[in-house]
């Protein structure tokens, strides 16, 4: 399989919640479920394995998310599951997809830059090598934002993504590819990291479940480029899924220390299953004080607080006053805590000019996308206000001791995931420019530490699906996990995109 370019093709909407008459119910299944039908001889490993390398080869074309294929090893590897189907491994013989930034055996680890374009991983990194042990098989790496630094997945070595419910839209970013493989139900769960959204946002662009874990539980090991040492912990990697039971045993595998990532600390793990949800209390917060929120988006995030009120929970509607700072907040936490300069890491470890790499882009020999351009450029501009930046890192320290102690050990928060849902390519680097910051949503939670479940709740009324992210106290990932399981069996969770119907027609 040749992995597609970016075309900015368009597709029919379905209705809202639409039932879709697929045809083939291993792509609908979740990994959990696949794994146990294996394990009891209703189906095979081959079987699972190329019901969805199929299916890929006919809407990655229009995707672009798959951006390098091991179709050949993963159906060799299917076999051998098939061979051993005995196993208790909680994953075995599930195929999955990996963000192209972490480290998978032979294959591309560029992070979309060009400069690496003809890097090839020599290993697995720490999460990759838990997933395969657990029994699942990858078919290929996915599509990322340059350096992972920005909410479009596109880049100069692969081109963009784009979204299963229209390929109009953006599929978000950093770790846009995955999402979009598993909304449009190529993979039934995927690999991201998140350092400012960057699972949760294509998450709920792409209308699946994501987890950012608590900062600390999962190792980053073997994925490029990672966070200097004080920034560990705002850089999280977790898994994105099409059905939410995936979540927790994907978290138990990937949790824990690796002894190579030094902001990865032992956590003790509750269980979702212990979760009474008319024992929780809801912090229902409408929106930052600063981004506006789509009328969608409200409604469906009051609907959830309405759905958990009446099953008991103990609902409060909240303003909390410093959020409306979330942008500066995270940029300001995040550059104290990084030292090696985006330019560096531009130049693949020795530094460039952003301006004059700039230049390249109008001139018609680009070697950077212009967001990378203008991050690198920008980047300057905190350092040369230090009284500002601390004033902002010790607000956001007030704000994380706030929030810890207004959720507690019971608590969750509801927060939009966005501004509104997934907006056309481009547009999101022109709100850049006009100072609009819709992902400071996403990225304020990341230097709070929190674990948070992005959940999907539906479409609206033009097909794109609408979402919240559910929040908890550090370490309390199996609140957000319990809400995020309760909500999908409510509201149905993921819905197949119009693009499924129509691939598994031909």
């Amino acid at each position: 399989m040749s992995p597609g370019r970016g075309r900015n093709t368009s597709s029919a909407h379905a209705g809202p919640n639409r039932e879709l008459p697929v045809r083939d119910p291993l792509l609908l299944a979740s990994a959990t479920r696949l794994a146990a039908n294996i394990r009891a001889g209703h189906t095979t490993s081959a079987s699972v394995v190329e019901a969805h390398l199929r299916y890929l080869d006919r809407v990655n074309p229009t995707l672009n998310a798959m951006v390098a294929s091991r179709a050949e090893h993963a159906r060799e590897e299917a076999v051998r599951a098939d061979a051993s189907a005995a196993t208790d491994a909680p994953f075995h013989g599930v195929p999955c997809s990996i963000k192209e930034c972490f480290a998978l055996t032979g294959m591309p680890q560029s992070a979309g830059l060009l400069r690496r374009r003809d890097v090839r991983a020599t290993t697995d990194a720490t999460a990759v090598s838990r997933l395969r042990a657990a029994g699942a098989i990858p078919l290929g790496v996915s599509n990322t934002s340059e350096l992972c630094m920005w909410m479009e997945s596109d880049n100069l070595v692969y081109g963009r993504t784009n979204n299963p419910y229209d390929p109009r839209c953006t599929v978000g970013g950093s770790s846009g590819g995955e999402a979009a493989l598993v909304g449009a139900g190529a993979v039934p769960f995927g690999l991201g990291s998140d350092i400012g959204g960057s699972i949760r946002m294509p998450a709920f662009f792409n209308g699946v479940f994501g987890h950012k874990p608590t900062g600390g539980l999962v190792p980053g090991t073997g994925q490029h480029p990672i966070a200097d040492p004080a920034a560990l912990r705002f850089l999280t990697t977790g898994p994105i899924c099409r059905r939410a039971e995936d979540l927790w045993p994907l978290l138990q595998l990937l949790a824990g220390p690796d002894h190579h990532d030094v902001g990865c600390i032992p956590w003790q793990l509750g269980d979702p299953r212990t979760v009474d949800i008319a024992g929780l209390r809801v912090l229902h917060i409408p929106d930052s004080g600063s981004q506006p929120v789509s009328a969608d988006l409200r409604a469906a995030q009051l609907k959830v607080a309405t759905l958990l009120q009446e099953a008991g929970a103990t609902v409060e509607e909240v303003r909390i006053p410093a959020m409306k700072h979330g942008f500066d907040i995270w940029s300001n936490m995040l550059q104290e805590a990084n030292v090696t300069p985006f330019a560096t890491l531009m130049g693949d470890g020795e530094p460039v000019e952003p301006l004059v790499e700039l230049l390249r882009v109008f001139t018609g020999s680009p070697r950077h996308t212009v967001m990378a351009c203008l991050l690198g450029a920008t980047e300057s501009i905190t350092k040369a206000m230090p009284r500002r930046q601390r004033a902002f890192v010790e607000l956001g320290r007030q704000l994380r001791a706030e929030l810890e102690d207004r959720l507690g050990d019971d608590g969750v928060l509801l927060y939009p995931s966005f501004s509104r849902p997934a907006p056309r390519h481009r547009l999101p680097l022109l709100r850049q420019l006009m100072l609009r910051f819709d992902y400071a949503y996403t990225a304020l939670l990341n230097v709070m530490e929190l674990p948070v479940t992005q959940v999907p709740l539906g479409l609206n009324d033009r097909g794109l699906p609408l979402g919240v992210q559910v929040g908890a106290r550090h370490g309390n990932d199996h609140l957000t996990v319990a809400v995020a399981q309760f909500l999908e069996d409510r509201l149905g969770g993921w819905v197949p995109p119009p693009l499924m119907e129509t691939a598994l027609a031909r």
